[in-house]
């Protein structure tokens, strides 16, 4: 086998390594298949005890319930975007349900995307903390303060990175 084949054919082992990856993407749907049970069981728990609840535990259980809604979001962005991504196109031309961002997503645009909803993730819990703040040391609140403004600004230069990037290519198209 020459040096140029045997190159080539490398190469396209390392292409098709991508495919390791479908199978962490179908791991991922069965966890959202886990989620959407935990929805459900908490908003039978939530219709079946809504009148012995007080209106804080109703809103707790339906920030829980929000939560996991937002985490199910971060779920189907991470598999289809990443599917899309890094693994392989999927073949939804004029599909009539095919979701807006992913006529324009990339690696950077999905980073930010996943950040943002973190920081909806995080903002849910932190809102739940501070309505049971009385049920809790100051210490696990202060702890959640500080991961949440963590995640705002990890979504802050992830964001302005990606304009960089962004500006840096379109200035180089230019030349």
């Amino acid at each position: 086998m020459s040096g140029s084949r045997a190159i080539k054919a490398l190469e396209a082992f390392v292409f098709w390594s991508r495919w390791l990856q479908a199978p962490l993407y179908l791991g991922l749907i069965i966890a959202q298949g886990v989620y959407v049970y935990q929805f459900m069981v908490e908003l039978v728990h939530l219709v079946g005890k809504a009148g012995a609840l007080s209106d804080t535990d109703i809103m707790l259980i339906v920030l829980g319930l929000i939560d996991v809604v937002m985490i199910a979001n971060l779920l189907i962005m991470v598999i289809i975007g990443g599917y899309e991504t890094f693994v392989s196109r999927l073949d939804l031309e004029n599909h009539p349900d095919q979701p807006e961002w992913l006529s324009h997503v990339n690696a950077g645009v999905l980073k930010v995307k996943l950040a943002t909803a973190l920081i909806g993730i995080s903002s849910i819990h932190l809102l739940k903390t501070f309505i049971n703040a009385a049920n809790l040391e100051d210490r696990v609140i202060v702890w959640q303060v500080a991961i949440h403004i963590t995640f705002v600004m990890s979504a802050l230069a992830l964001a302005w990175t990606d304009r960089v990037m962004n500006v840096t290519v379109l200035m180089g198209k230019k030349h």
